[in-house]
């Protein structure tokens, strides 16, 4: 099949066979391509997709770059159940087998320097989020229209509505300050449980909160951190995460994983790359 190669991944050789209905992008399953004993992990792509020209433009189609994600992540997963991958940048293509093993010449020294420190490690996940349960809206919290059962006599009316404007005013107040103080509260517990955490793993790294408009997360991101834990100490990771979450009402403790090592691999990760 001829086309570009778009490659996943730099590993070590590894004997595990990948699955066998494994495809990736562009619905082509990965192959192995093999270069002074380290490993490329690509796919054959069509280059009406995948040259420089129309990958520009596809990559700021949200739909056709969800895809592509979708694929690229799921070959990566394949290949973190059997090995230790170094996953490299969504979307990094090659003209041939030839320009990807040049590539690999001229980073061997890089990839095996990045390969030797995450042999054998997994990345995990871990989220906190404030969520204020009580907290409502201005909008949801204004006062309602009385009925006709509960409306006062005229001469009343006037003091009543005053009253009923104090009222709302005194909820938002209180309802603001229920917010602080939960978000206070959350970002005081993300701090001990990253510290706790990164004395646990390897290595660890802080990324900038999410936006829940984008992510969909319900809930105020405080904690957004990766940590780099042997693979033969997960279990362990996962029963502290356990033990230090936080029973107190309105935050919420996110853990996921394991991944491939994305947020320690440097700048193989980062963004989207043609290659020659």
């Amino acid at each position: 099949m001829t086309g570009l190669r778009y490659v996943y991944a730099v590993c070590r050789p590894f004997r595990s066979a990948l699955q066998a209905q494994l495809t990736g992008v562009a619905g082509v399953p990965p192959k192995q391509l093999t270069h002074h004993g380290l490993v490329a992990v690509v796919s054959t792509v069509p280059e009406a997709d995948f040259a420089e020209a129309p990958l520009r433009a596809h990559l700021e189609d949200l739909d056709w770059l969800s895809t592509t994600a979708r694929a690229h992540q799921q070959v990566i997963d394949a290949l973190t159940a059997v090995t230790t991958p170094l996953p490299l940048r969504l979307a990094t293509v090659f003209r041939d087998d030839s320009g990807v093993r040049s590539m690999m010449e001229a980073r061997e020294d890089d990839f095996r320097r990045v390969l030797d420190r995450l042999e054998g490690r997994v990345e995990w996940g871990v989220k906190v989020y404030a969520e204020p349960e009580s907290a409502q809206s201005p909008q949801s919290a204004k006062p309602t229209e009385p009925t006709e059962t509960d409306r006062p006599a005229k001469t009343d009316r006037p003091d009543a509505k005053a009253m009923s404007g104090r009222d709302y005013l005194r909820r938002r107040r209180m309802q603001t300050r229920a917010r602080e103080d939960v978000w206070q509260r959350a970002a005081e517990f993300a701090g001990r449980l990253h510290e706790t955490l990164s004395s646990f793993a390897e290595d660890s790294r802080l990324h900038a909160p999410q936006n829940a408009a984008l992510s969909g997360a319900s809930g105020q991101n405080v904690l957004n951190a990766a940590y780099l834990v042997p693979r033969a100490d997960s279990e362990e990771f996962v029963e502290l995460v356990d033990r230090e979450k936080d029973d107190a009402p309105g935050i919420r403790v996110e853990l996921t994983g394991p991944w491939a090592a994305y947020s320690f691999t440097g700048e193989f990760a980062e963004d989207p790359e043609v290659g020659p």
